[in-house]
């Protein structure tokens, strides 16, 4: 269920609240159709008159009178007034949402540091959105190796399967080190799955993170899985749940909403996203143990 955010009479922004709680408060007089609100999914804020169909607002009006010329009137208005860098307002859409913007960070705010559960649930997102491209392009280059030693002839089975491990793998590592690196870089500062799970990386002051950083930081990430995954096992015991990688190079996994003007929206919790992905992964897991013993079994008993 969506949650809104709103502002009143006085300016000031309220939420997150449930969409009953805007529709109660707009029937009882307290909102009118100009406030401005914003839920997640939304560019900017917008009047609540574009949403009278989604909220289902009832509206009182005397018979024969059309309302839809002031909603968009409405909307028009709020959108110039968003658009123009030379009127501030307290409503304006863009100091709401700070989301895959260049901006600079804003200092002083509370910082909720990624959790390692988080952490754990959009790397299993992401593994599997690098698992597939690297399987797609693994499967073709291994068919054009193929055919290129079978064409040459000879007895060179052996030496194309070497190259084909050999090129797959390097591919591999490069499709994962420009996923990460290009991702954590970009302006939205995360991957997709940790936007899913509502986190980015960012520099120890807030600031996003060269692609030369990035890519620095994944190959300290394989660092950390080579000393048996120790170094990913820190995030749950350092200070500010930094795992090795982010104490070499200087990075941080933080909420969405830290370093931002809005530090009051930052998640404390693991959020309905990141326990879903973590309850799939778990089965898949458990899936997968169950499948490799009957196997293990299989092979033994056909020694017997």
């Amino acid at each position: 269920m969506s949650q809104w955010y709103y502002a009143d009479a006085e300016r000031q922004r309220h939420g997150p609240v449930a969409a009953g709680t805007l529709r109660e408060k707009f029937q009882q007089g307290e909102l009118d159709l100009a406030a401005l609100v914003w839920r997640e999914g939304l560019p900017q804020w917008q009047p609540l008159a574009d949403f009278v169909d989604e909220l289902q607002l009832k509206i009182a009006v005397e018979p024969g009178i059309d309302l839809r010329a002031d909603y968009s009137a409405i909307g028009n208005s709020a959108a110039a007034a968003a658009t123009d860098p030379s009127s501030y307002s307290p409503y304006a859409a863009p100091a709401a949402v700070l989301l895959g913007d260049n901006r600079p960070p804003v200092l002083g705010g509370e910082i909720v540091y990624a959790g390692f559960w988080k952490r754990v649930a959009a790397y299993c997102l992401d593994s599997v959105i690098v698992g597939m491209v690297g399987v797609v392009i693994a499967m073709v280059l291994g068919a054009a190796i193929g055919l290129g030693f079978m064409g040459a002839g000879g007895d060179t089975a052996g030496a194309g399967f070497i190259a084909i491990q050999l090129l797959t793998n390097l591919v591999s590592i490069a499709i994962a080190a420009t996923y990460y690196a290009g991702f954590h870089s970009s302006n939205h500062r995360a991957t997709p799955g940790k936007m899913a799970v509502g986190i980015k990386v960012v520099r120890s002051n807030g600031d996003r993170i060269s692609l030369a950083r990035g890519i620095g930081r994944y190959f300290g990430a394989i660092l950390s899985g080579l000393i048996l995954c120790i170094g990913y096992v820190m995030a749950a015991f350092t200070g500010r749940k930094q795992s090795l990688h982010d104490l070499i190079c200087d990075t941080l996994v933080v909420d969405k909403w830290a370093f931002t003007e809005h530090p009051e929206w930052q998640q404390r919790g693991l959020g309905t996203v990141t326990v879903v992905i973590l309850a799939i992964s778990g089965v898949l897991l458990l899936v997968g143990v169950v499948a490799l013993l009957v196997l293990i079994g299989i092979v033994i008993s056909s020694f017997n």
